[in-house]
């Protein structure tokens, strides 16, 4: 085993035994074969005139279950690797016959024997670039199949999915591979414009709104991660029984969406980041359910009031499945009726609902206060929260903020901060919450609105900075949008990648300013200057 694809990779290098994560040598070598069979299936997609939408819908759930946190079941993984297989072999017939790599060759005894890890590129830079373009790939799945159950899909996303599986296959230069990842990046930009659009016009444009985080007195179903449409569903079956619904994690900005907020049965949010879900699940008394990642090993407190969907999974857990379009959550109802409500954990409410089109409906205000001085600075705050105590680093920075400035925020990061009385500037909020991670591209679109309301043609020249905290591999693919989009003097953090070699790194560190961050003093002079 050898996996250094989220932050927590072991002493900086990378996990070897087991996965700080949690996940054992036996899933994370099964998830490399995955990755290899999906490349195989790339190198004869690419080769065929290929329009099949349950196979493309199949490679995104299959990328989507390698990232962090998210398909922790030997027995699912394996199956997906001879579904793999099984699509590589019925498109091998239609393209060109003669030397194929091995990915798409290997019999499905052999590949279980097969050394396919990470470490098996031996040159440190080609592995870098493999890796950074592999894990935003993964991103790029993640989202794209959230906008495909909705509906909603992207040819070029989808095309350029299989393009970058099957370059990993071959001997390509380091200005080709890099030309790649920041291609990646690009796709990135559309998936999440296009996942932002089926999401508005599925749920309605998120209104600033202050999400309850108390609880109430009835017994209730606590939902996690990110699928809209899980909640959707799940609000829909629990009408009328006396069942309260809470959010969780990623699942907090549902609150702001105008179709979510008709379900009274939908009544606040619950508790905070993923890394906390062992005590916060604990003390939540009924049935929890996991729609995507983050999810960790359960306790055996809760073990049997736990569910999984879409691409989680967890060995030992029930997993809820999709049947002609819809999923039947009774077994968790029934649970929820015979449970307590709620502990309570915290009270009051916090905001979210910032999106693009709540910012921009007040973008003369905001301009207003960017010209007499009353808004200094706009710090983009976005990413992934941890577990690890050097994240209190995001925290003391949000605190040091000069009140002139504003926090632009996407994704778990938020739980470090969101909860501060950091007050308000003229009446808006001074951390503006656009939503999940995949809403790091509302504050793309504002920052671009903005520069347009300012008649600038570049983006740096606006008084925005950038923080950003990463754990997965979602995170990899906001930050290759932002590089394709030019943004420069990103701040990283709490560490670099492990998977990005010393040359990699100056690459970006020379042509885009990227840089760790150190400590809250120093980082404040640097980006506030």
């Amino acid at each position: 085993m050898f996996c250094y694809q989220c932050e927590e990779a072991l002493n900086g290098e990378g996990c070897t035994r087991a996965g700080f994560c949690g996940k054992t040598a036996e899933m994370a070598d099964l998830q490399d074969k995955l990755i290899f069979a999906l490349k195989g299936l790339a190198y004869f997609r690419i080769r065929n005139s290929v329009d099949d939408e349950k196979m493309d819908d199949f490679v995104m759930e299959s990328l989507f279950s390698t990232l962090t946190n998210t398909n922790f079941d030997p027995d699912d993984l394996g199956e997906k690797i001879s579904q793999a297989l099984d699509y590589r072999d019925g498109l091998s017939g239609e393209a060109p016959s003669g030397n194929v790599p091995k990915a798409a060759s290997i019999g499905a005894d052999e590949i279980m024997s097969y050394s396919v890890g990470v470490l098996s590129t031996e040159d440190a830079n080609v592995r870098s670039l493999r890796e950074l373009l592999t894990y935003g790939v993964k991103g790029l799945a993640a989202y794209a199949h959230h906008a495909a159950i909705l509906g909603y899909r992207d040819n070029e996303v989808t095309a350029f999915m299989y393009k970058a599986l099957d370059s990993t296959l071959n001997d390509l230069s380091v200005e080709e591979m890099t030309s790649l990842v920041l291609e990646c990046g690009k796709n990135g930009v559309s998936i999440m414009a296009l996942l932002d659009k089926a999401n508005t016009e599925t749920y309605g444009n998120p209104e600033p709104t202050q999400v309850s985080i108390g609880v109430g007195k009835n017994p209730a179903i606590l939902i996690s991660g990110h699928d809209l449409r899980d909640l959707h569903m799940l609000l829909e079956q629990t009408r009328g029984t006396g069942i309260d619904v809470y959010t969780h994690g990623e699942m907090l900005p549902a609150n702001a969406y105008p179709i979510f907020k008709q379900y009274e049965n939908l009544v606040g949010n619950y508790g905070g980041s993923w890394y906390k879900q062992k005590e916060e699940f604990d003390s939540f008394n009924g049935p929890i359910l996991m729609t995507t990642n983050c999810i960790v090993r359960p306790k055996e407190s809760y073990v049997d009031r736990i569910f999984t969907t879409g691409a989680a999974r967890f060995e030992g857990v029930k997993h809820i499945p999709e049947v002609d379009g819809s999923k039947d959550f009774s077994e968790i109802i029934e649970i929820a009726k015979r449970s307590k409500p709620p502990t309570q954990l915290e009270e009051g409410t916090v905001w979210t609902g910032f999106a693009h089109d709540s910012v921009l409906s007040v973008a003369d205000k905001v301009v207003g206060a960017i010209k007499n001085g009353d808004i200094s600075k706009f710090v983009v705050m976005a990413g992934c929260d941890g577990r690890h105590k050097e994240r209190s680093y995001y925290t003391e920075f949000a605190k040091a903020l000069p009140k002139e400035a504003i926090i632009l925020t996407a994704g778990c990061a938020k739980y470090r901060y969101n909860k501060l009385d950091l007050g308000d500037i003229g009446g808006i909020p001074r951390v503006l919450d656009a939503g999940q991670c995949n809403d790091s591209y509302s504050l793309v679109v504002v920052a671009l609105k903005l520069a347009e309301a300012f008649g600038l043609k570049d983006v740096n020249e606006l008084p925005i900075a950038y923080n950003i905290a990463w754990y997965e591999q979602k995170a990899v693919l906001v930050l290759l949008a932002l590089l394709h989009l030019g943004v420069k003097d990103i701040m990283l953090g709490p560490k670099l990648p492990a998977f990005v070699s010393k040359d990699v790194l100056n690459v970006l560190v020379e042509n885009f300013g990227l840089r760790p961050n150190t400590d809250v003093e120093s980082d404040m002079r640097a980006l506030l200057h």
